[in-house]
């Protein structure tokens, strides 16, 4: 397995934890003037409070970060409001995605908490059946993020960008918004039936996380600073190997990790049959025995710790999860390598390494 080399100390640059207090600061004064809105024309006020609440909840604002790493990698210094709120509006997209993504998958929780549709079911369980109740909160837990789509198209055109700024970024917003629609839709389809191909479980991996969370954020704010396509080429083979080495992070946290630190059940992904390359890699590299085991419990609703622990066991026979580990570090080794040729500046490469580090060691 190649070894995770440890980051050397750069000169100071952009400060994660400035960056991600600058876009929550705008998120928050803007779902504050929302909800006075809400009073002012007597409309519920619940719905900016739910979105509030799930945006505050957690999350660790990667898309926005790496939004504004892409325009200090440009060669931009100050960040003006603009590209702050430009770059809230990627988190607001990212709430609407992930409400819909708990309400296909019936999650109960996110980051620890209760998910937003079954939040919305509670608040409206007075005099419905609990049927009724889950269906309402389905449906309001939809609109709420419909309603956060709409808000990070007003976050984004309200920011005060210039014309030449649209012109260079809503061309990227819209292919990166039509590539995790179609990884999200590999990914749903490919739910709940189990099988050894590891290429289609990568392309889930490739659309809807390594192009999504980390190339589309990198490429848009470098955009914004008026970055052309060389510097853009250099950063996609940066995001690339650093995005499908997060996802596959994932995939092993989904099935090994521990909740108290990822936020949600550990028996989900195992009970949702999700396609990752974890487990095309353990069916490939199964016995019969093994693999007729592994596709009667992958995607079975009633799923067990019992049947779980099974599951996990058979996984580490087959050495997959020793295989994806090997995947994860050959990533991350292309990505440094990759960053190293781009000639990035001092600041903004040392937080892409950062960046790149959490992704591959993170437990949550």
């Amino acid at each position: 397995m190649t070894a995770l080399t440890p980051t050397p100390l750069v000169p100071p640059g952009p400060d994660r934890d400035l960056l991600r207090a600058e876009v929550d600061a705008v998120l928050d004064a803007f779902l504050g003037r929302k909800a006075l809105t809400a009073v002012d024309q007597r409309m519920p006020t619940e719905v900016s409070t739910v979105l509030r609440d799930f945006l505050s909840s957690g999350g660790k604002r990667i898309r926005p970060l790496l939004c504004l790493t892409g325009w200090h990698a440009a060669g931009a210094e100050d960040r003006p409001h603009s590209v702050i709120q430009a770059a809230a509006s990627l988190e607001m997209f990212h709430a609407f995605a992930l409400i819909h993504d708990d309400v296909m998958d019936q999650s109960a929780t996110r980051r620890g908490h209760p998910t937003v549709h079954r939040t919305l079911a509670a608040h409206h369980s007075r005099g419905r059946t609990l049927s009724a109740a889950d269906r309402l909160g389905n449906s309001a837990a939809v609109l709420i993020g419909d309603l956060a789509l709409t808000w990070s198209d007003e976050l984004l055109h309200t920011a005060g960008l210039t014309p030449t700024q649209l012109t260079a970024v809503l061309p990227l917003i819209d292919v990166m918004r039509t590539e995790v629609m179609y990884g999200q839709y590999l990914d749903v389809t490919a739910t709940g039936t189990p099988t050894d191909d590891v290429e289609r479980a990568l392309a889930i991996c490739r659309y809807k996380t390594a192009k999504y969370t980390v190339e589309r954020p990198l490429h848009i704010g470098a955009a914004l600073a008026g970055a052309g396509q060389p510097l853009l080429d250099a950063l996609s083979a940066f995001a690339i190997p650093v995005g499908e080495a997060f996802q596959l992070r994932d995939d092993l946290l989904g099935v090994f990790g521990d909740p108290a630190h990822t936020g949600k059940p550990a028996l989900d992904d195992l009970r949702e049959g999700k396609a990752t390359v974890l487990a095309a890699l353990a069916l490939r590299q199964s016995s019969q025995e093994q693999a007729d085991q592994l596709r009667t419990f992958l995607g079975l609703s009633t799923l067990t710790e019992d049947h779980a622990d099974a599951t996990r066991g058979i996984i580490t026979a087959t050495g997959a999860g020793h295989k994806v580990e090997t995947m994860i570090a050959e990533r991350y080794e292309q990505a440094l390598r990759h960053l190293q040729a781009a000639h990035v500046a001092p600041g903004p490469a040392r937080l892409l390494r950062e960046l790149a580090d959490g992704a591959v060691r993170r437990r949550t």
